[in-house]
C-alpha cells in the first residue's frame, strides 16, 4: 500500500521529535525525511505549521493506542488470576514498544506543550492505570482502598522497564521479556492473592 505524502510527513516528523525534540526539528529537516524537496515549503500543501504536525501525529498515535484498547476485552474473564496477568503484561509492554516514539516526544514536550502532550499522557499513561486498577476491583477481588496502590507498582514497574530503555536508553539489568513478565507474574500474583484473602485495610 502506498503512503500518502501526509502520511510520510507524519512519520518522519514524529521520528525526528523524538529523537532531537520539537525546537530541534526543523521545517526542513521533516521535508528531507519525508521525501520532499528541503526548503520548499512542500509541508504547507499539507499543514498549516511545525505544531499542526506534531498535533495529528500525536493525535494519530492515540487513535491507534484507544482502538487497541479495547482489545483487552477479549482476554478479560478468562478465569484464571496467573493467565490474565501474563497477558496484562505482554500487552503493556508491546503496546510500550509500539508507543515508544510518542512516549520520547510526550516527555520531550510535557512541560513546554501541555495543552498538546496533556491528552496523551492520560490517554497512554493515566487512563491505562485507571483501567488496571478497575480491573484489579472488578476480578481480582482486591479492596477499593489498595487497588489504585496495587496497579500504580504494579504497571509502574512495566512502564520503567520500558521509559529506561526509551528514554534514556540504558538498561541497568538486561533481561528478556519472558524473565520480566514471569517475575512480575509471580510478584502480582502473590500481593493480590493476599490482598484478596485480607480484605479491607
Amino acid at each position: 500500500m502506498t503512503t500518502s505524502t501526509r502520511d510520510r510527513i507524519i512519520d518522519a516528523a514524529m521520528e525526528l521529535f523524538g529523537r532531537n525534540g520539537y525546537k530541534g526539528t526543523s521545517i526542513t529537516q521533516i521535508e528531507s525525511a519525508a521525501g520532499l524537496t528541503p526548503g520548499a515549503g512542500g509541508i504547507y500543501h499539507h499543514f498549516r505549521s511545525k505544531e499542526a504536525v506534531l498535533s495529528a501525529g500525536i493525535e494519530r498515535h492515540l487513535d491507534r493506542v484507544s482502538a487497541l484498547r479495547d482489545i483487552r476485552h477479549v482476554f478479560a474473564g478468562v478465569g484464571d488470576l496467573r493467565t490474565e496477568l501474563t497477558l496484562t503484561a505482554r500487552y503493556a509492554l508491546t503496546e510500550l514498544d509500539h508507543e515508544a516514539e510518542l512516549l520520547r516526544v510526550v516527555a520531550s514536550e510535557a512541560r513546554s506543550r501541555p495543552e498538546l502532550v496533556g491528552d496523551a499522557v492520560h490517554q497512554l499513561i493515566g487512563s491505562t492505570f485507571e483501567a488496571f486498577s478497575s480491573w484489579l476491583r472488578d476480578s481480582a477481588d482486591v479492596p477499593a482502598d489498595r487497588a489504585d496502590a496495587i496497579a500504580s507498582v504494579g504497571l509502574g514497574a512495566l512502564l520503567s522497564s520500558r521509559l529506561l530503555r526509551a528514554l534514556l536508553s540504558t538498561d541497568p539489568f538486561p533481561i528478556d521479556d519472558d524473565a520480566l513478565v514471569t517475575t512480575w507474574v509471580d510478584m502480582m500474583h502473590g500481593v493480590l492473592t493476599r490482598s484478596a484473602r485480607s480484605g479491607p485495610a
